[in-house]
């Protein structure tokens, strides 16, 4: 069988959507979650797209909001695969709003999907090797793979059989706390 080898650019998905005031709160801002909701499709068109498989979501690394989405802008989504392992993917996904009438535009959002391909019997199946053509597909390769690096290791450090919640109680004293007595003992 012949090894598929696609590039991130394979993987690239747009999308362009105009903020209505059905999905805003009380202050005229777009609500988080039906951004999230709109990253997970664009995640999901992504992925499949690379893979030629049903994508699922694995997990959403980093969610960082950076500037608020007022009804009536653009918002544009782009997504690409940074990162390949043997059936997941990671989904860069970045979020900007466009004022309609000043054509300003911000960068709203940044985020990180992993995303898992699968069988139409839902078996994970293998993903094709990704091409890395230049120097920020080897940065945003790498720097998926820390983070995904560090989230294992935060995991196991933080695990019920390995946390010593003892070792932590210093530290605590300089947040804004209150130690139950009996956890001192």
């Amino acid at each position: 069988m012949d090894t598929i080898i696609k590039s991130p650019q394979d993987s690239a998905v747009e999308i362009t959507e105009l903020m209505k005031p059905l999905n805003s709160n009380f202050s005229g801002k777009i609500h988080g979650g039906y951004i999230l909701n709109l990253m997970d499709q664009i995640a999901f068109a992504c992925a499949s797209k690379y893979s030629g498989a049903y994508c699922v979501t694995a997990s959403v690394n980093t969610v960082n909001f950076l500037n608020p989405v007022e009804v009536g802008e653009f918002l544009t989504l782009k997504a690409r695969v940074n990162y390949v392992g043997k059936t997941s993917m990671t989904v860069g996904i970045r979020v900007v709003s466009e004022n309609i009438q000043t054509g300003v535009k911000k960068h709203c959002n940044s985020s990180y999907f992993v995303m898992v391909a699968k069988t139409s019997s839902g078996e994970n199946v293998t993903v094709p090797k990704l091409k890395l053509r230049n120097s920020e597909d080897v940065r945003r390769f790498i720097r998926s793979k820390s983070r995904l690096e560090t989230n294992k290791l935060r995991r196991q450090a933080f695990s019920k059989a390995a946390f010593n919640y003892k070792e932590h109680l210093e530290e605590l004293k300089d947040y804004n706390v209150y130690i139950d007595p009996s956890l001192l003992d």
